[in-house]
């Protein structure tokens, strides 16, 4: 799982990170947006383009947010 969107996504969704992903593998949900692992190809371009930093590398989470590894490998169990 390359990159995770954490909590600051909550309430702005906005979609920066949508716009510059060569491969299209952010998804909308409900309260905030997602990275799909099996379509990321850990390219980086979405980390700078989010405006509120709430994108991270899974291995550079913060700690009060890591709950979103899990958040997000949910989200497209489904």
């Amino acid at each position: 799982m390359p990159y995770i969107i954490a909590e600051p996504c909550i309430g702005t969704k906005d979609a920066s990170c949508v716009a510059v992903c060569p491969v299209d593998c952010i998804y909308e949900g409900d309260d905030q947006y997602y990275i799909n692992p099996d379509e990321c190809i850990d390219c980086g371009a979405c980390e700078p383009e989010c405006p509120v930093e709430a994108i991270f590398a899974d291995d550079s989470v913060p700690e009060q947010w890591k709950s979103y590894i899990e958040k997000n490998r949910k989200f497209f169990e489904g």
